[in-house]
């Protein structure tokens, strides 16, 4: 059910109106698609491969990091869209049962996001750490796309670094950034110095000039009020929370219930739980004639 609600969750455009923005669906499609890629490529295991790519963003909140942001605010020990996702396969899936992985898969989940390549939150097998590359060379490319179609960018503004080092498309990027990482990756997984400079600033920029953009922004805030609007009513009603999370109620408190049930949600049904909970309704005569 997780990954199906990926559908209509935010990656970086809120609720737009064109069918060819990504959504947090596509996204994961596109990881493991370049994961799997890498994966034969270095002889590895597709299959665990797979598995953690179309498993890592089964955690993410609506409205995409803003959705994050307002329950990292709000939740008792902070939120983390990766380990939600781990939390997701573990406990909340199956009824409640969890999903039986593997270390191997859950590592690689909950791994996945951490922004230091070369650091101990890496993951333990070379599935995970492709997994993590895949991920933001995945992201980076398609959300330039999206916003090159937003009109938020122009071709003219992508760095020359990043168009003459890696490519001037999509597909000539990805297939920069996956070759360095087939032909440098021995004793780890690694990219050549220069391809490592030109997508270190293809990260950069993209933060600069689009995941920070006040355009992009603009509807973050109410998107951040809602959440932490739903939060603060369920922790308070957790009664009013669907059946299949009282269990989570019973076991863990309102406030980890709230946090599961509400970072579980779409862009859509959010919005449409909050019209349902805190909007007038219009009144209706039902009875005989006045």
């Amino acid at each position: 059910k997780s990954f199906r609600r990926l559908m209509n969750k935010t990656q970086v455009f809120l609720s737009p109106a064109g069918d060819h923005y990504r959504t947090r669906l596509t996204h994961t499609l596109e990881v493991s698609q370049i994961a799997r890629t890498l994966a034969a490529a270095l002889r590895l295991n597709d299959e665990l491969t797979e598995a953690i790519s179309l498993g890592h963003d089964l955690g993410h909140t609506p409205f995409g990091h803003a959705g994050e942001r307002a329950l990292r605010e709000v939740c008792p020990g902070g939120f983390s869209h990766a380990a939600q996702s781990l939390r997701v396969t573990d406990v909340i899936e199956n009824k409640g049962q969890g999903l039986n992985l593997t270390f191997e898969v859950r590592n690689g989940i909950v791994c996945h996001s951490f922004t230091n390549p070369s650091s101990d939150g890496m993951a333990k097998t070379w599935e995970g750490q492709i997994v993590w590359f895949a991920d933001k060379i995945a992201y980076l490319n398609h959300d330039l796309e999206d916003a090159l179609r937003a009109k938020v960018l122009t071709e003219e503004e992508i760095p020359y670094t990043i168009k003459y080092t890696l490519g001037r498309t999509k597909s000539e990027r990805i297939t920069a950034l996956i070759t360095s990482l087939v032909e440098n990756s021995v004793e780890a997984v690694c990219m050549d110095e220069k391809t490592k400079k030109a997508f270190d600033e293809f990260h950069h920029f993209m933060y600069e000039s689009v995941y920070w953009n006040p355009v992009v922004k603009s509807e973050e805030k109410k998107a951040e009020a809602l959440i932490k609007k739903l939060y603060e009513y369920f922790v308070k009603e957790p009664k009013k929370l669907p059946g299949e999370y009282q269990y989570i109620l019973e076991e863990s408190g309102a406030e980890c219930a709230a946090r599961d049930y509400i970072s579980g949600m779409s862009d859509r049904y959010a919005v449409n739980m909050f019209e349902s909970l805190f909007v007038p309704k219009s009144w209706k005569h039902t009875g005989g004639p006045f």
